[in-house]
């Protein structure tokens, strides 16, 4: 390869120091144990030498050149390994080098080979394919697929076959038999006013059918209602008797036509005369000892749900029945249902103020509450009250201390004085607080008022210490009870057996299908069942107030009696 003009120096241009330095270079360079080295060249020779070597390290390459060198270097002998050696000084150390290759100076030997070396290790990371391939994911690609018009079909195209329940077409020749629409149940339409106390269904020439069941109660309502001695006290002696009640396939029966909603069981010591109250606004009366078809009979004395049903404490030949718009007074005597209040908002529960049941507290839908007095003319309260509720499920009259009264709401239940009651936010005598979703029931117990039990959605029972009636009630117990009974479902609710001042009755979701009694503690008593003739949840149940005897009720309208 030519190399350009280089600029020639003179040996007197290089100072006595260089001079020497490269002497002592070249005597290191020589291998050990290699032969005598001849004798030296003369003076002239070295110089010549000398002015060639520098000739060499001095003389500039373009850039051309030193590509061609560096090709040269690399593709000689496909490796390094005719390279100068990375520990060498720089010099030649007095072997030939290759073929080529004597133009370059050690230093341009040494930076190829460091160059070659670094272009290795960087080929080897594959910086460039990765950066390429990271280029193409960051990259959007623009889409130059143009979209072809569909085109449009043609008129005389073959439609395809589809058969005439696809077309949702009537069978040619064949018409489709049509199938008679089902009723829907609807509330029945009661006028306002008396009702006269008929069967279902049946004309007033043809209700000789109900006599004996109506004259029936009218004979045990004359009775005298047994006293206070006969209640039970002693737990185990009670536990005894609930054992010795038993389900029978004779006491069961489908007294209501729908859901039960409410029930009440006559006072006499006789006869077994249970009340039920279903959805559609009817009542159904059961005489459990009758064997016969003619010991029940159903009438339909309201509009819609029958959600309070209670025996006169007074004169039990009154069933006093509350549905959403009206509270009448079921009169057998006169046999007629008499309307004791009536109003446009919706009615949800009703007890009564004092022992002759002249007067009662009722509670609406909305929240407020209202005194009603049986003896005014008229079907107006005499006081209504906002007691600031959403919604008020139960009220419930303290058994000695009847100037208090109950109110179970949505969140709330609250004990007020029926004395003090204001027109507007009335403030409550005591709070039974602790409750955080909706509650169905909230009772007194039935001798000294000095219990409260409240169902909640929130799964749990409750019992509240009323003793003080301070401004907030005591929590005795908390028990953990499967509430949740659905939409198809009357809510569970908490009673107070008359006859044990101590315990309570509640339905159960648990399986085998059973009727639970708790004691005040919170230790369960008893379950009520039988596998044979209770099959299904009784949400409702009513205990009578001296006997032995447990009535429930399920949400097809059947009674179960349990007694002995």
């Amino acid at each position: 390869m030519a190399l350009p003009p280089a600029e020639t120096l003179e040996p007197e241009e290089l100072s006595p120091r260089t001079q020497q330095r490269m002497q002592v270079r070249g005597r290191e360079l020589t291998p050990p144990g290699a032969a005598e080295p001849r004798p030296g060249p003369e003076p002239g020779e070295r110089r010549a030498a000398a002015e060639r070597q520098l000739r060499v390290l001095l003389t500039p390459l373009s850039g051309a050149d030193r590509r061609l060198h560096q090709k040269r270097l690399l593709g000689a002998g496909g490796d390094s390994d005719g390279l100068w050696d990375a520990d060498s000084d720089g010099s030649d150390g007095g072997d030939a080098a290759p073929d080529g290759d004597s133009q370059l100076s050690a230093y341009e030997r040494k930076r190829l080979k460091n160059i070659t070396e670094n272009a290795k290790f960087f080929a080897a990371l594959q910086l460039h394919e990765s950066a390429a391939r990271l280029h193409q994911i960051t990259t959007k690609r623009v889409s130059h697929v143009v979209k072809r018009p569909k085109p449009k079909k043609a008129e005389d195209e073959t439609v395809p076959r589809r058969s005439m329940r696809l077309q949702r077409a009537e069978p040619l020749g064949t018409p489709l038999l049509e199938l008679p629409a089902q009723p829907e149940e609807q509330y029945p339409e009661v006028p306002a006013g008396p009702v006269p106390m008929l069967p279902e269904g049946q004309e007033e020439e043809s209700s000789q059918l109900t006599e004996g069941l109506l004259a029936t109660w009218t004979r045990i309502s004359e009775e005298k209602a047994a006293g206070p001695e006969e209640r039970t006290w002693d737990v185990k002696r009670y536990q005894d008797s609930l054992s010795s009640m038993v389900l029978s396939e004779d006491a069961v029966r489908k007294v209501v036509k729908s859901r039960v909603c409410s029930m009440a069981i006559h006072p006499s010591q006789s006869i077994v005369l249970v009340a039920a109250g279903d959805k559609f606004g009817q009542i159904g009366l059961w005489n459990v000892n009758s064997g016969s078809e003619d010991g029940a009979s159903t009438f339909i004395p309201h509009n819609s749900p029958v959600t309070c049903l209670h025996f006169s404490p007074a004169n039990p030949a009154h069933l006093l029945s509350l549905s959403n718009e009206s509270l009448r007074c079921g009169d057998v005597t006169r046999a007629v249902f008499d309307e004791i209040h009536r109003s446009e908002d919706n009615l949800s529960s009703f007890d009564f103020l004092e022992a002759s049941a002249t007067t009662a507290v009722v509670g609406y839908w909305h929240g407020d509450v209202a005194v009603v007095d049986r003896r005014a003319q008229g079907t107006s309260p005499v006081l209504s009250v906002d007691i600031g509720f959403q919604r008020t499920r139960t009220v419930h009259v303290h058994p000695v201390n009847r100037q208090y009264f109950l109110a179970a709401g949505s969140l709330d239940v609250c004990i007020y004085d029926i004395r003090h009651l204001q027109r507007r936010g009335p403030k409550p005598v005591s709070s039974l607080g602790g409750h955080t979703r909706s509650v169905a029931s909230a009772y007194f117990s039935p001798v000294t008022g000095n219990r409260v039990v409240t169902v909640c959605a929130d799964d749990k029972l409750r019992v509240y210490d009323t003793t003080s009636l301070s401004s907030a009630a005591t929590v005795l117990c908390t028990l953990r009870h499967n509430n949740n009974t659905g939409r198809w479902l009357t809510r569970f609710r908490a009673i107070w057996d008359p006859k044990q001042e101590d315990c309570f009755v509640v339905g159960s979701m648990a399986r085998p299908r059973q009727i639970e009694v708790f004691q005040d503690t919170g230790r369960l008593l008893h379950s009520f069942s039988n596998l044979d003739c209770l099959s299904s949840i009784c949400s409702i149940n009513v205990v009578h107030p001296t006997r032995n005897i447990l009535v429930g009720g399920n949400s097809s309208g059947r009674l179960h009696v349990f007694k002995e």
